[in-house]
Parts: structure tokens; C-alpha cells; sequence
């Protein structure tokens, strides 16, 4: 199916393509409308750590829903059908906070004692930028959303820790304000951006080299732009390094039946 046909699927249909691994790659600018989430997946004696560590650091981590008790891999509270085992793209698998495998579902992998958390993702405020005439540098030159590692620190929760990975869009310097201005309405999603301008200043090295993700062309006049990034939990995780936990890949999200419309504030 083509790009072009696979945006205009309903998140049930867009779902029901990944479930029957038609679609592997990221949700970018697919199912315009809906929230897509991030995911954490953890075994039940981290997830009430790991439910404090979201509720500190709520930009990077802002929780959308949770499995109302371990081992649920049905999720209605955010959609029809949603299984949580085969209806993202990808998924990375960790153990003791080493990255194991990039898997396509999670069928021999599912345990009983898992708790799912699904989180706030920047790709429901791309759409309000998009339809306020912005341009989102990544779904133009058609890639994943360049995401980097930074100095500034979470707040630590028992054994979850470590320091914020942020998204990059570039702007000229009056689309970064206006998109401050539209995004400061979403803070489910993240929120208004947490730096603008010289990257090194929050400790990146190399605009040009993100850590996940894909480079994007920054034009002349344009300032990078960047916000918490979801890929943040990931990190803490390994900070933690509980025995075993399950991720999305970066840029691969659950995509719900949730209105990005109902997050917003004003």
C-alpha cells in the first residue's frame, strides 16, 4: 500500500495493517487526528516506580493510560481491538537495561506479570502545526523525527533516572514562536518546546548526528526547535535496568482511537 493510501486509513485499519505486518515502519503522519503513544512495558514490581518517574517528569513522560492490572494486552481504554502484543511496528526488548532484539510483535514474548504504559507522543502536535501552516521538516523530506540525547536531568523516582531525549524540528524564529504558542495547548503531548537555538548548550554535540532517528535539513534562517521526547522512559529504563522490559522502537507508536482534539487545553 502506498504512503499516500496508508494516511487515510482509520487507527482501527492502520492497526489492523501492522497486526498483519503490512506496515513496519513509523507512524509519522499517519491516522491525522488520533494520538499515538509510547510505550513502556514492565514487569509489575518496577511499574509503580516507573508510574512516579512519569508523574515527576511529566514532559518527556506525559501518561496517556495504563493496563488496568499486569498481564492485560487488551487495551479498550484506547481503542477498538487494540492488542498491545502485535499492533505496533516495532518493539525493542531489553534485559537488565541492554537492548536484546527490534521485534515486529511480542507473541513469544508476552508474560503475565507485564504492565503497559502508554505515553504522550509529539507526533498528535505535529498535526495543529501542520494545519496552522508550519512545516514539519521530518514528514516533508519523508523520515523519522531527528531525536537526541541531553545534559538536562530528570527527576529521579526510586530506581528510574537519567537525563531527557529530545525531538528536533527546525524553524524560522516566528514559526517557533507560534508553534510555542500552539503546542503550550498540548501538554499531554509534551507541551511547548524545552530549548531553542545553539544545541550544544544542552549538551549536543552534533545537530547534524542525532542518536535516533534521521538527520533533517536546517536551512539558513532556521534555528533548531526542540522538544521532550518520548524516547526519554527508554532511557530511564536502562537507568533502572530491570530484568526484562519491552519499548516501542523510535518512531514507531500505537496509534489509539483517541482524539488528539480532546487533549488539548483551551
Amino acid at each position: 500500500m502506498s504512503a499516500q493510501l496508508k494516511a487515510t486509513l482509520s487507527p482501527y485499519q492502520l492497526r489492523q495493517e501492522i497486526r498483519q505486518g503490512m506496515h513496519q515502519g513509523n507512524t509519522s503522519g499517519l491516522a491525522a487526528g488520533y494520538v499515538q503513544c509510547n510505550l513502556a512495558i514492565l514487569p509489575a514490581d518496577y511499574a509503580n516506580e516507573f508510574l512516579r518517574f512519569c508523574q515527576l517528569n511529566p514532559k518527556p513522560c506525559p501518561l496517556i493510560g495504563m493496563a488496568d492490572k499486569p498481564g492485560d494486552f487488551m487495551l479498550p481504554q484506547v481503542g477498538q481491538d487494540v492488542d498491545i502484543r502485535t499492533d505496533v511496528p516495532a518493539y525493542e526488548i531489553f534485559e537488565h537495561g541492554e537492548h536484546k532484539a527490534r521485534v515486529h510483535d511480542l507473541l513469544d514474548f508476552w508474560r503475565d506479570d507485564l504492565v503497559t504504559f502508554m505515553l504522550g507522543c509529539s507526533f498528535s502536535f505535529e498535526e495543529p502545526l501542520l494545519a496552522d501552516g508550519l512545516e514539519i521538516r521530518n514528514i516533508t523530506e519523508k523520515v523519522n523525527v531527528p531525536m537526541y540525547r541531553t545534559n538536562i536531568a530528570c527527576q529521579p523516582a526510586g530506581r528510574f533516572g537519567g537525563n531527557m531525549v529530545v525531538s528536533m524540528r527546525p524553524m524560522k524564529a516566528a514559526d517557533a514562536i507560534r508553534a510555542i504558542q500552539i503546542c503550550s495547548r498540548f501538554p499531554a503531548v509534551h507541551g511547548a518546546p524545552v530549548h531553542l537555538g545553539d544545541p550544544a548548550q544542552i549538551g549536543i554535540a552534533d545537530i547534524n548526528k542525532p542518536d535516533f532517528g534521521d538527520a533533517v535539513t536546517i536551512k539558513e534562517g532556521e534555528m533548531p526547535v526542540f522538544w521532550a521526547c518520548g524516547v526519554t522512559p527508554q532511557m530511564a529504563i536502562r537507568h533502572a535496568k530491570p530484568p526484562f522490559c519491552i519499548t516501542h522502537s523510535p518512531g514507531c507508536m500505537l496509534v489509539t482511537d483517541l482524539l488528539n482534539s480532546r487533549l488539548s487545553i483551551l
